[in-house]
């Protein structure tokens, strides 16, 4: 008993103080909350066509954006902005700027799921982004990182393919609606660098915005009905659920193999290192095999080429060189 009435005197202690705290900075936080309220709250007239990666059959509002912190380092800066169109999905936009020049070129970084944001918070990682005089912006596509929340364990990237395409399609034109409002980058020089569905998300995009220029992509998934039946990244228990011909006419039309040949620029590169078994052998050949002419393929047969290709810091050289880069 008498723990009994120790443990309900500090709970009432503690909540006293707890009460006493949040009417101390109820005035604070209160214009905080507004704001975050009015930032998230659905607009009536917002929709989204998933089925389409452009954006001329939805309607998209954005927030005023929210910097947050920035770091200011001896060759670079970084700030994490978050952006926000979509109600419940704010997402956290990381520009990294090379110091000493005034508009430097720009291109967007985009790699596929699983995925964190961790890498644009290394600060080496930051610095290969802007050598040569580039600026660098990233962020995670939907339903990854942190943009994964409120939702039921059982739907995850591949069970809401048809979202997390089209949304990531609409976000990579979005967000550079949104860096074209800024005047501390060169977005008439703009590439894209994807990887995995990253790239599948920059080949979508780059079929509808011509404002991409340059698309460089790294194994990126496609042929949906040969990619869903054999990838390693579903597992065995799940696969039967998106080989139905109802769960593939989802996303049926928003495959990069028809996709690619649309794109609206021909300096497009297509690498793919061989084997990857998230994206399986008929599924590369087909994309492979989708590749115009006019653009450019690449395979690695082993693991040699891949490290002579991308090691040592030259994985982003070729959408760098054809930008265009600005010495300082």
């Amino acid at each position: 008993m008498e723990f009994l009435r120790y443990a309900t005197h500090r709970f009432r202690c503690r909540a006293a103080v707890a009460v006493l705290t949040a009417l101390l900075c109820a005035g604070a936080l209160g214009a905080r909350a507004q704001e975050v309220n009015q930032r998230s709250a659905p607009k009536a007239d917002d929709y989204e066509d998933w089925t389409s990666p452009a954006l001329d059959t939805s309607h998209l509002v954005a927030a005023a954006p929210l910097v947050g912190e920035k770091d200011d380092l001896a060759d670079f800066t970084r700030e994490l902005v978050q952006v926000q169109w979509r109600s419940g999905d704010p997402i956290d936009l990381y520009v990294i700027r090379p110091k000493g020049i005034e508009k430097p070129p720009v291109i967007l970084y985009v790699y596929g799921h699983p995925g964190e944001s961790d890498r644009f918070q290394n600060d080496d990682f930051c610095r290969l982004l802007v050598k040569g005089g580039f600026a660098a912006a990233g962020f995670v596509p939907a339903l990854s990182g942190h943009r994964f929340h409120d939702r039921p364990m059982k739907q995850w990237y591949v069970s809401e393919m048809q979202e997390t395409l089209g949304a990531s399609a609409h976000d990579v034109q979005m967000v550079v609606n949104y860096l074209a409002t800024r005047e501390d980058m060169d977005m008439s020089r703009l590439g894209m660098f994807g990887e995995g569905s990253g790239g599948s998300i920059g080949i979508l995009a780059a079929a509808v915005d011509p404002r991409i220029k340059v698309l460089d992509t790294l194994n990126p998934w496609g042929d949906w009905p040969e990619w869903m039946a054999k990838s390693t990244l579903i597992p065995d228990s799940e696969r039967s659920n998106f080989v139905k011909p109802d769960f593939l006419k989802t996303v049926a039309g928003l495959d990069p193999v028809d996709w690619l040949p649309r794109a609206k620029t021909a300096t497009v590169r297509v690498q793919i290192s061989e084997p990857d078994t998230v994206t399986p052998a008929a599924a590369q050949n087909a994309i492979a095999a989708a590749v115009p002419a006019t653009m450019t393929l690449v395979r690695y047969e082993n693991g040699k080429q891949i490290y002579d290709a991308l090691a040592l810091g030259k994985t982003f050289d070729w959408v760098k060189a054809r930008v265009g880069g600005q010495k300082k």
